[in-house]
């Protein structure tokens, strides 16, 4: 019988790194018998009888490695420096080990490029090597000083931010009834971030449907797999920095909140704002331009939300919208004033 194949979090690959290259004791906590991948479906370890037998982890650059790349360099007992650079560069010294501690971030996750690139500008006509290392900032799992020994380095500065890393990236979700005009303001939104000199990526709820989700119909399962889609999408978008406008009905709670966590994960705390576009049902039944509404008193649409399908109002929105109050103008420049004037 075939071992039982399973894809590990960006945690636990940290985690297995950090046993492998013997930077902590003891062995991560997985299941036996089990072979255990990574995202790109690489085969990472495998747990047998005989224990945990870990074969690559292609991520991490093992503290081996980068002693025989500094050794090469001909670098002798260089200092290392964990972290983000100092606000400035005076009494740096001309050769310098960058530790990254991002673990749990992903591969290509905007943090890293990002740090990498503010030591390429505050260490300039230094020689620095940056490296991320598999040790969580927040609450690291081994010393600095014994991270540095490990990776051939010698006397340790850090400058290190314990909260959770931050891409600068942005998701804002509409939800709300069709016809509430959460596509409106989203557009509007849209072209005022433009207008501010900002790339904005548009994911409407129609267009989404109609590419992304194409094939997709309006069971709860076909529902939630449409809104993770989007989440996803905004969550990639988000992770580079970029920010990304999304438009669905998303009509249940618990599909909202995996948006959000896809979003969180990959571009920090804070980077969903969720906006309920809170118009009441009878006003968007009285808009109903597109008379779906009516088919749907009539039973011609199943499943339609707000009729024969719920709709679980959010309790956890960071703006909420009544366009009965507010005009398409006034609700974007709200959610462009929540987002700082962006």
């Amino acid at each position: 019988m075939a071992p039982t194949r399973t894809r590990l979090s960006h945690a636990q690959l940290a985690d297995l790194a950090r046993h492998a290259f013997g930077l902590t004791p003891g062995a991560p906590d997985l299941a036996p018998d089990t072979e255990f991948e990574d995202a790109e479906g690489v085969l990472v370890a495998t747990t047998s009888p005989d224990g945990l037998a870990v074969h690559e982890i292609p991520r991490w650059r093992s503290p081996a490695s980068v002693r025989a790349e500094l050794q090469a360099r001909g670098w002798t007992e260089p200092a290392a420096w964990v972290g983000t650079p100092p606000d400035s560069d005076a009494g740096l010294p001309d050769r310098l080990l960058v530790l990254l501690p991002v673990a749990g971030t992903a591969p290509d996750s905007a943090v890293i490029s990002l740090g990498a690139a503010v030591w390429a500008d505050r260490a300039a006509g230094r020689e620095t090597l940056v490296v991320p290392v598999p040790v969580t900032a927040a609450e690291p799992e081994v010393g600095w000083l014994e991270l540095a020994t490990a990776y051939g380095a010698g006397p340790v500065a850090s400058h290190v931010d314990p909260s959770p890393p931050h891409t600068g990236g942005r998701a804002v979700m509409f939800t709300g009834l069709s016809g509430a005009g959460k596509s409106t303001i989203a557009s509007r939104l849209v072209e005022l971030l433009l207008e501010g000199g900002h790339t904005v990526t548009l994911l409407d709820g129609d267009e989404v449907r109609t590419h992304l989700s194409a094939g997709l119909g309006f069971s709860k399962a076909d529902r939630d797999t449409n809104v993770r889609r989007i989440g996803w999408v905004a969550a990639q978008i988000a992770k580079h920095g970029g920010l990304a406008v999304c438009a669905p009905i998303a009509p249940y709670a618990a599909t909202r909140a995996d948006a959000r966590r896809l979003v969180e994960e990959q571009a920090g705390p804070g980077s969903f704002v969720l906006v309920h576009v809170a118009t009441p049902l009878e006003e968007c039944e009285a808009r109903d331009r597109k008379g779906l509404y009516a088919k749907a008193r009539r039973g011609e649409i199943a499943e339609f939300t707000g009729i024969s399908d719920p709709y679980e109002e959010p309790i956890d929105a960071e703006l909420t919208i009544d366009t009965r109050s507010s005009s398409v103008e006034q609700s974007a420049q709200m959610v462009l004033a929540y987002l700082g004037g962006s």
